[in-house]
């Protein structure tokens, strides 16, 4: 069976300042620093005894996110640019009301970008989906992945099978911190394979990180 656990990184500086996440390589608070310590001693328990590999957005955030955790497990997180949360162009670096106030397009499919030099929703699901592939077909059993809300979001979509179309009316989104986990159920007709069932055991699952 593949098992498949997805961390969405924790307070990061750019929740508190008022500035825009993306591409910005912005550091943990104290206080998720303090989350991510918490994430790595609950989940603990329930991942000995098993080999995990570990996938990290190479943002530091997510990167801080991933550290204690890789710790526990004795593993090396691998950092993977298509990880990274998505794009907004020239809103990188900028704050949140900078991008109110100057954004190109309205969001309304897939397939608008805020800004002509971001990327649309759709330009995150084609970065995202070579690696998830290449995870989904990989003898890899016990996975983790770190990442961020927006790219989350597009995998948690993406597990379910549905094409990014659907995206333009259902949204998957988690929250900071929150944990996820994912598995394939085993084909009887055909052991030892990726084609069963896929199922959402929990999503967004804020118990690890709360005090």
């Amino acid at each position: 069976m593949k098992q498949i656990i997805t961390i969405q990184h924790t307070q990061s500086v750019h929740h508190t300042n008022g500035m825009v996440g993306s591409w910005t390589d912005w550091h943990l608070t104290e206080l998720g620093r303090a989350q991510a310590e918490r994430i790595a001693q609950r989940l603990l328990p329930l991942l000995q005894g098993k080999a995990w590999k570990m996938y990290s957005s190479d943002l530091l955030r997510a990167q801080e996110t991933a550290a204690p955790l890789a710790a526990e497990l004795n593993v090396t997180p691998i950092l993977r640019s298509e990880l990274r949360e998505r794009n907004l162009g020239p809103a990188v670096g900028k704050s949140v009301q900078w991008l109110r106030e100057n954004l190109e397009m309205q969001e309304r499919t897939v397939d608008d970008r805020l800004f002509a030099a971001a990327e649309s929703r759709r330009d995150a699901w084609n970065r995202l989906l070579p690696l998830f592939e290449e995870i989904m077909n990989s003898e890899d059993e016990n996975i983790i992945l770190v990442s961020h809300g927006d790219l989350l979001s597009i995998f948690n979509v993406m597990w379910l099978g549905l094409p990014a179309e659907a995206m333009n009316g259902i949204d998957l989104f988690g929250s900071a911190g929150g944990v996820s986990f994912f598995y394939v159920a085993e084909d009887r007709a055909d052991p030892g394979t990726t084609k069963g069932k896929r199922v959402i055991r929990r999503l967004s699952d804020m118990s690890f990180v709360n005090e």
